[in-house]
C-alpha cells in the first residue's frame, strides 16, 4: 500500500507539474491576445465552443474512467471505446455542420456559421486518437502523459500566437484548436504501441458503467457552459468575451490544480475502495493538500482582481474586475468538491455525482435567470458561486458518512488555510488607507507585487503558526515540508565479502 501511495503522489506530480506548465502557457498566450484582440473576438470563439461542448454530451461517456475503473478490461473494451469515439466524432462533426445557421441566428452573430464549419473538422480528426494512451492513466505512467500534453499545447501556442500577430483576427484561436487536435493525435500513435480495430463487443459492458457517467458530465457541461449561452443571448459577444477571460484567469490556480491532483489519486482509490480506512486517510491527505494550497491562491486572484486586471489585460478589461472577485470564490469552492468526485467514482457511485452537479445546476440556472438580464455576467459569476456553495454543503454531510469520518477530523485538516485566507484578507484591509493611487504600469505592476507579497506572508504566517500551535501534525503542512528539505541518500555500501 505504501508503494502504491508513492506511486500516487508522484503521479500527482506529474500532472501538477502538466498543469503549472499548461496553463502557465495559456496565461502567456490570454495575456499576448488580449493585447491584440477584442473582447468580441474570444466571445465569438467562446460561443462556438459552447455548442460543440453541448454536443459532446451525446457521447461524453468518459469510457476512460470505466477502462481505468476495470481491473480485468480486456482488447475488446478498448476497441470499442476506441471505435465510439471515431464513430462520434465523425457524427459530431456532422451535427455542428447542420446546426451552424441555426447558431448564428440564435446568438445573432453571422460569423459564427464559419467558426462552426471550422471546429466541426477539428472534431472529426479528435475522434481518431488512439484509445492505447487510457495506459498512461492506468499504469499511473503520468509522465508519458505530460509529454503528451505539452507538445499538443505548444503546437496550438505557437499556432495561435503567430497568426494573431499576422491576422489580428479570431481565426487564430480557431487555427490554434486545429493544431493541439492534429498534434494529439498523431502524438497518440507514435507513442503507444496500441493498435485499436473496430469493434462493438463490449459496449454493454462500458455502457452499463457509464450511463451515469454521462448524466455527470451533461450537469458539468449546464454548470459551466451553460452560462455562456444564457449570456451570449442576453448580454452579446463583449459581455460573454469579458466573462471568459475572467472565468480563466479567476480559476487558474485553484481548479487547474484539483484536476490533475483528482485524476492522479483516482486509481490508487480505485485500488483502496475496499479498505476504507485507508481509503479515508488517504482522502484526508489529498483534501488537506488541496485547500493549503488552493485556498491562498485562488482568493488571491480575487483580492487582488483590479491591479492584476490593470497589469495582465489592460484597461479595456476593466468591467471583468467583480466578475473575477466572485469566480476566484467559486473557484475556490470548486476545487473543494474535486477530491470527493474520485472517491464516489472508486466506491462505485457515480450517480450522486450526478445528484451534486443537479443541485448546483437548479440553484445556479433559477439565480441566472434573474440575475444576468439585470446585471449582465456579473450575475452569473454570483449564481455560479452560490449554487456551488449549497452543492458542497450537500456534498460534505454524505462524504463524512460515507467515510465514516468525523467533522472534527475534517476541521483538522481544513482550518489553517481557512485561517491563513482570513489573514490575507485582515492584512489588505489594513493597508487600504496607506495604498497608494499609482497610474503608470510600471507602478501598478510594484503595487501588485508587493500586496501579492504581503499577502503570501500574512498567509504562511498564519499557517506556520496555526500549525506549530497544534503541535505540528502529520499533515499537508509537514508532507511539503519534507517534501521541500528531502535530500538524496546514498545506498549503504554493500557487505564485504567473507
Amino acid at each position: 500500500m505504501t508503494d502504491l501511495k508513492h506511486r500516487m503522489a508522484k503521479g500527482a506530480a506529474w500532472l501538477i507539474l502538466f498543469k503549472l506548465v499548461e496553463r502557465g502557457i495559456g496565461f502567456i498566450s490570454t495575456l499576448i491576445l488580449a493585447r491584440i484582440l477584442v473582447p468580441a473576438d474570444f466571445g465569438l470563439v467562446a460561443m462556438a465552443t459552447s455548442v460543440l461542448a453541448g454536443l459532446e454530451l451525446l457521447g461524453a461517456f468518459s469510457f476512460d474512467m470505466a477502462l481505468i475503473q476495470n481491473r480485468n478490461a480486456a482488447r475488446r473494451h478498448y476497441d470499442t471505446a476506441w471505435s465510439f469515439g471515431l464513430a462520434f466524432g465523425v457524427f459530431k462533426a456532422l451535427l455542428m455542420c447542420a446546426l451552424a445557421i441555426p447558431a448564428a441566428a440564435f446568438f445573432s452573430e453571422p460569423r459564427l456559421e464559419g467558426v462552426m464549419y471550422a471546429l466541426a473538422l477539428c472534431t472529426a480528426i479528435q475522434g481518431a486518437e488512439n484509445i492505447g494512451i487510457v495506459a498512461f492513466q492506468k499504469d499511473l505512467e503520468f509522465h508519458k502523459e505530460f509529454w503528451l500534453g505539452l507538445a499538443r499545447k505548444l503546437a496550438g501556442f505557437v499556432t495561435t500566437i503567430t497568426l494573431a500577430y499576422l491576422l489580428e483576427s479570431y481565426w487564430a484561436l480557431i487555427a490554434g484548436v486545429f493544431a493541439m487536435r492534429i498534434t494529439s493525435v498523431v502524438l497518440s500513435y507514435t507513442m503507444h504501441p496500441y493498435r485499436p480495430r473496430w469493434s462493438w463487443q463490449a459496449a454493454g459492458e462500458l455502457f452499463n458503467y457509464s450511463k451515469w457517467l454521462l448524466l455527470n458530465n451533461a450537469l458539468i457541461f449546464l454548470n459551466n457552459r451553460g452560462t455562456d449561452f444564457i449570456i451570449g443571448r442576453f448580454s452579446g459577444a463583449r459581455s460573454l468575451g469579458l466573462y471568459s477571460v475572467a472565468y480563466e484567469l479567476a480559476n487558474l490556480p485553484t481548479t487547474e490544480l484539483v484536476h490533475p491532483i483528482s485524476r492522479a489519486v483516482f486509481p490508487g482509490y480505485a485500488q483502496m475502495a475496499h479498505d476504507l480506512p485507508q481509503l479515508r486517510q488517504a482522502f484526508l491527505q489529498v483534501i488537506g493538500l488541496v485547500a493549503l494550497l488552493t485556498i491562498p491562491a485562488g482568493l488571491m486572484i480575487g483580492l487582488l482582481a483590479e491591479p492584476v486586471v490593470r497589469v495582465l489585460l489592460g484597461v479595456k478589461w476593466l468591467d471583468a474586475v467583480p466578475m473575477i472577485q466572485a469566480l476566484a470564490v467559486f473557484g475556490v469552492v470548486r476545487s473543494l468538491h474535486g477530491p470527493t468526485g474520485s472517491i464516489y467514482l472508486a466506491l462505485g457511485r457515480p450517480r450522486f455525482i450526478a445528484v451534486l452537479q443537479l443541485i448546483q445546476l437548479v440553484v445556479a440556472a433559477s439565480l441566472m435567470f434573474w440575475l444576468v438580464p439585470s446585471q449582465g455576467a456579473v450575475g452569473a459569476a454570483w449564481a455560479l458561486l452560490i449554487g456551488a456553495s449549497t452543492a458542497m454543503l450537500i456534498n460534505y454531510v454524505v462524504i463524512l458518512r460515507d467515510l465514516h469520518l468525523q467533522l472534527t477530523q475534517l476541521v483538522a485538516v481544513l482550518w489553517r488555510p481557512l485561517a491563513g485566507a482570513v489573514a490575507m484578507g485582515v492584512a489588505l484591509f489594513l493597508v487600504e488607507p496607506w495604498r497608494p493611487l499609482a497610474a503608470g504600469a510600471g507602478q501598478q505592476l510594484l503595487l501588485l507585487l508587493l500586496l501579492g507579497s504581503m499577502c503570501t506572508l500574512a498567509y504562511l504566517g498564519a499557517v506556520i503558526l496555526g500549525w506549530i500551535g497544534a503541535g505540528k501534525p502529520d499533515s499537508a503542512e509537514s508532507q511539503i515540508l519534507r517534501f521541500a528539505t528531502r535530500r538524496r541518500e546514498a545506498p549503504p555500501p554493500a557487505p564485504a565479502a567473507p
